[in-house]
């Protein structure tokens, strides 16, 4: 053999490697370094930049004529909504002014028609909305009109129509809202509810609410104690994105001393029977008052007694409360109206047809409460008139009676009668309405639990 091909295939041996696997990787390395090598000597260099030909483009743009677009905007009315609360002593000249109204015609409009005169009459601190040109003409005007309690009742609007204008009065329409508030004691109900912690203190009718549904269960003047917490859903009305009054509690829950109180308020829709009931459905309320009058004496008992004008002596079917002439009589009970009017000796009278066999009585009012008529539904609580002293009466009082079957007995008497009880069906709907507050509940809660009352 060729010593120059035995030391040439020797050394190949050696680079490429002993086996017959390490020899065929090695190759393979080697071939794809001679490819790689191959492929940069013969790709073409880029060009230099600077080498590149250069081409400039000139174009004339056209600019908006910012004097046609002044001219333009100025061809347009321009128009203003202006916003103001009443303020006292106001004129409606001085509010017309505020809302940049400087138009003869809507002011003697405003003074002579029989709607919108209305506006003139409107309470301290109620809104009034204007539009209005841009020379002070008046476009339309809206201002809402408020009841006895402030509750918006209707709204009167003044509209332009060409160089006339129209006014009308519509009910007012307030959009309801669900509220939840969770608040802990610290120092007192009242510095708890008027927290701001959560966006806002709580208003002062749903404060008193939460005392009354609690109050036969917790002492709010020595009960509370440091670290209670109480979680309360409640309604609001709205109107043009400001609060105009708070509506009822819808549910409530008080912790106190580590015991659980809950209450959810119910209506059935088809009975249209209302009331506050535990999460089980027991009715919280009790069916009769002990007293139609809030604050009064009894006179006289529901006894045999020496009438006060014939003189006989007779049966007496019913409690006299002493009061003074026009306190409020309320309905000691749900029920409907069964008669409204004057019945002999009876002066101006009321009887309230309530569930199953129970009537009661109301007579020698001075008058009658608005709305109070044969048919009438009315609420436990509501006015159904006032203490006078018509029919065979020597003084202002109520005569009060309470019937069962027609026959009278005793009201002071009777043992605490709880509410109607529900119906099955009434109490289906019902489950349905306290599981939405009782998962409402469970996002406002914290974790820790605490002991229901029972």
């Amino acid at each position: 053999m060729d010593p120059t091909n035995k030391f040439t295939g020797k050394r190949l041996t050696g680079l490429l490697g002993t086996t017959r696997k390490t020899r065929i990787m090695s190759a393979g390395a080697i071939f794809l370094a001679v490819c790689a090598f191959g492929a940069a000597g013969v790709a073409p260099l880029a060009p230099d930049a600077s080498d590149l030909p250069v081409k400039s483009v000139a174009e004339n743009l056209e600019l908006p004529n910012l004097a046609d677009q002044i001219t333009a905007l100025q061809k347009d009315d321009q128009q203003f909504i202006h916003e103001e609360k009443v303020r006292p002593g106001d004129t409606l000249a001085a509010l017309l002014t505020r809302l940049g109204v400087d138009d003869a015609a809507a002011v003697n409009f405003i003074k002579s028609d029989k709607v919108a005169k209305g506006v003139m009459q409107l309470k301290t601190g109620k809104r009034v909305q204007a539009q209005t040109g841009e020379n002070g003409e008046l476009q339309w005007l809206r201002a809402s009109v408020v009841d006895g309690r402030d509750n918006p009742v209707k709204l009167i609007s003044i509209t332009r129509e060409g160089d006339k204008f129209s006014a009308k009065e519509t009910p007012a329409v307030l959009e309801r809202r669900v509220e939840m508030r969770s608040r802990e004691i610290t120092n007192s109900l009242y510095s708890a509810t008027d927290a701001t912690t959560d966006g806002g203190k709580m208003p002062d009718v749903i404060v008193g609410q939460i005392i009354e549904m609690f109050s036969t269960s917790i002492d709010f003047r020595s009960d509370l104690k440091r670290g209670d917490r109480f979680n309360v859903v409640y309604e609001t009305f709205w109107q043009d994105g400001e609060m105009v009054r708070a509506g009822r509690i819808l549910a409530g829950e008080f912790v106190n001393r580590g015991v659980t109180y809950q209450s959810v308020w119910y209506e059935d829709p088809v009975s249209k029977q209302g009331g506050y009931y535990t999460f089980d459905g027991k009715a919280l309320k009790k069916a009769f008052l002990k007293s139609p009058l809030e604050f009064s004496r009894i006179s006289s008992g529901f006894s045999m007694r020496s009438h006060p004008i014939s003189g006989a002596w007779k049966a007496h079917k019913g409690v006299d409360f002493a009061a003074a002439n026009g306190t409020p009589i309320r309905a000691s009970g749900d029920g409907v109206i069964d008669f409204a009017g004057v019945q002999g000796g009876y002066g101006n009278f009321v009887t309230i047809k309530h569930w199953a066999n129970y009537t009661t009585a109301y007579a020698h009012m001075s008058r009658f409460a608005p709305g109070i008529r044969k048919g009438s539904k009315v609420n436990q609580g509501d006015v159904i008139g006032f203490v006078g002293s018509t029919g065979w009466s020597t003084g202002a009082h109520l005569h009060y009676e309470f019937r069962v079957n027609n026959d009278a007995v005793d009201p002071m008497s009777i043992k605490v009668l709880a509410q109607a009880p529900m119906t099955q069906a009434e109490r289906a709907r019902f489950q349905v309405a306290a599981a939405d507050m009782s998962h409402r509940f469970a996002l406002l809660r914290p974790t820790t639990g605490s002991t229901m009352a029972r």
